[in-house]
């Protein structure tokens, strides 16, 4: 793990300082040669942006944080003689399939503007091939895919674990997020490079192991417990809870790593088959593979109808809502958690419109006390999970909440808790005590850092005005209020 030392490099070359009064912004990237790669694209995107931005110390967030995947976590290379890139999460030396995906997408808009950003998506492209057809059911891989190190705490797990895997956890959005990455770089560049027969093979195998865990005929081959005082790092028999067989995919653990509570997790299903969909149009257009195409629309399809005739619930208030976790049998979990796919991620994730009255009632939901992993506190007001604890609130969700927003008053109020909580580091966290945000977890996490670029860029295309505003110190005067209220 980094060391919060770790982050705040010494000035380089060209390194920005901004000021508000006596207070000054010192950039914490990387100075230029230390930096693991560059693209022109993004400075220039970095500097459009930044133009933008009134206010000083959030200039000076989004530019340490929108930039942190390409400073920090991308290793390009190449394997038989095609681009490789081996994308970290921040502070931990592997690979997430979910991670390492989402921490590419603010950069997707810019791929025809650079070929060496080009060769980074390519190669990460080709590396998730690769690490399916390794093993599907992992979450998390190793450099080097013949090595048997694994990471530390997943030396002792009871599972088939393989060579180049880092950790063996089954979420079912860990191949979708596979599938999204590829879809999306696609019809951003129309590069049909990364999709060879390695790639094609890939994808039918994502498409067989959601089949796989339908468990239609059985549970299947993955099987997963772990030694630990926490439940939710381990599942009940290696397989988790008992299920009616209702078409829904299951999936071991959560997007957090977590253990679900029932098998059958509502977001990453509805992520499943927007993916699954995604895939269908690939695999017409660039695969010239009809039968791949049809049994990807035809498992959407599946899916999509027991998402909706097992996957909602009714609130005790009588609000009809998207369960979180169900089992098939009636029960129902309903709770959010930050990490996406989330409930509160479903538009965003293009998994149902965000005027979907459904998918409305349900955000409004998990952003109030009828979640139990919704905290407010007298810093800030969102969403955890288990995998910190109770208290925590995920910036993640702060993020999440103002990309599914179309109310200036939401998105200035979620600007402002994101200026008053990151601890003077000027990078997003894991999470931070909801009454005190200097106590933090996590000081170098590039999916939560690129998210939060993401957020300002997509303000900066969409509502310019809310970037000229304050929001740091001087922003408790802002007309869209909130000054002394920093509860979201």
């Amino acid at each position: 793990m980094a060391s919060a030392a770790a982050l705040f490099w010494p000035m380089g070359a060209g390194a920005q300082v901004v000021s508000q009064g006596a207070k000054m912004f010192q950039s914490n990237r990387p100075a230029p040669g230390q930096r693991r790669f560059l693209s022109k694209a993004v400075e220039r995107e970095l500097d459009r942006v930044s133009a933008l931005i009134a206010d000083p110390e959030l200039r000076w967030m989004f530019g340490n944080c929108y930039p942190n995947t390409l400073d920090t976590t991308v290793f390009l290379g190449e394997h038989d003689g095609h681009d490789d890139a081996f994308v970290i999460t921040g502070d931990i030396d592997a690979l997430w399939l979910r991670d390492s995906s989402a921490q590419l997408r603010p950069y997707l808009h810019l791929v025809r503007q650079d070929e060496q950003l080009r060769r980074v998506f390519r190669g990460l492209i080709r590396r998730h091939a690769r690490c399916v057809l390794a093993d599907p059911y992992a979450n998390a891989f190793l450099r080097d895919l013949s090595s048997s190190a694994g990471l530390h705490w997943a030396k002792s797990d009871r599972t088939e674990m393989k060579p180049g895997v880092a950790e063996r956890k089954w979420e079912v959005d860990s191949l979708c997020y596979v599938l999204r990455l590829a879809h999306d770089y696609w019809r951003e560049s129309g590069d049909t490079d990364p999709f060879d027969a390695v790639w094609a093979q890939a994808a039918r195998l994502i498409v067989a192991t959601f089949k796989e865990q339908q468990r239609l005929t059985g549970p299947g081959p993955y099987r997963f417990q772990r030694q630990s005082t926490q439940p939710t790092e381990t599942t009940l028999a290696g397989v988790g809870s008992p299920t009616r067989k209702t078409g829904l995919i299951h999936s071991a653990f959560r997007p957090s790593d977590d253990a679900c509570t029932f098998p059958c997790n509502i977001p990453g299903n509805l992520f499943a088959v927007a993916t699954l969909r995604e895939l269908t149009v690939l695999a017409r257009s660039v695969l010239n593979d009809e039968a791949l195409a049809q049994e990807a629309s035809a498992l959407a399809a599946e899916v999509e109808a027991a998402v909706f005739k097992h996957g909602t619930m009714v609130l005790p208030d009588g609000r009809q809502v998207f369960a979180y976790e169900t089992d098939g049998y009636g029960n129902h979990l309903f709770m959010d958690d930050a990490n996406v796919p989330s409930l509160l991620g479903l538009a965003y994730l293009r998994c149902l419109p965000a005027d979907y009255p459904l998918w409305r009632t349900t955000a409004e939901a998990v952003w109030s006390e009828a979640n139990p992993w919704f905290f407010r506190g007298s810093a800030a007001a969102g969403i955890g999970g288990p995998h910190i604890g109770e208290g925590q609130v995920w910036p993640m969700s702060i993020i999440l909440r103002a990309l599914s927003s179309t109310d200036d008053t939401v998105i200035a109020e979620a600007l402002r808790t994101l200026c008053a909580t990151h601890a003077g580091t000027g990078f997003m966290h894991e999470a931070f005590d909801k009454d005190d945000p200097a106590k933090f977890t996590r000081t170098w996490f590039a999916w939560v850092n690129g998210l939060f670029g993401e957020l300002v860029v997509k303000v900066a295309a969409e509502r310019p005005h809310l970037l000229a505003m304050s929001y740091g110190d001087s922003g408790k005067s802002s007309p869209l209020g909130g000054g002394g209220s920093r509860q979201g």
